[in-house]
């Protein structure tokens, strides 16, 4: 009986041992991913340019609505009624056609980074499995990880793995 409860432990302890397990800082990874500091980037510029849009046609409309309200004290109010109508149709027009182009701005950056997040689970998957590891946990903000030891933290070797291939 002690021989195989001796044995059930040494088995268990060989088992422990064939566990390679290490972890990622998922935060720390993502912000030295230099393919996402790019998109980033690209997409800061976008959302600039649509700002300097919507403001160059805010200023624009805003012109008309003063030119239109000088305008409408020598005009019948009717016509005043009417041409005020008009004029705020053509506000909601323009203000549907910025909304639309933020929300087309914002799903392709989501798609963007949804492929980069995506990209940088397989290249973990790909280091974990050239190196024999059993598991690769996540930690950072919101992680998995509460305490690991250094030498078990592959985010830096993962990271240049990543900033290599970008730079191809």
């Amino acid at each position: 009986m002690k021989k195989i409860i001796v044995f059930v432990i040494a088995l268990t302890a060989v088992a422990c041992q064939q566990n390679k397990i290490g972890y990622v800082d998922n935060v720390k990874l993502m912000d030295g991913y230099q393919e996402k500091i790019d998109v980033e980037a690209k997409f800061k510029t976008k959302v600039d340019a649509l700002t300097k849009k919507r403001d160059s046609i805010s200023q624009a409309f805003q012109i008309e609505l003063q030119a239109f309200q000088a305008k409408a004290q020598k005009m019948s109010q009717k016509n005043a009624q009417e041409e005020y109508g008009v004029l705020q149709q053509k506000g909601q027009f323009v203000g549907q056609q910025l909304q639309q182009e933020e929300q087309l701005l914002q799903q392709s950056s989501q798609t963007e980074m949804d492929s980069l997040v995506g990209k940088v689970k397989d290249e973990i998957k790909a280091y974990g499995k050239a190196n024999g590891y059993t598991y690769i946990l996540g930690g950072g903000d919101g992680g998995a990880v509460l305490y690991g030891e250094d030498a078990q933290n592959l985010t830096e070797a993962v990271l240049k793995i990543l900033n290599d291939k970008y730079k191809k």
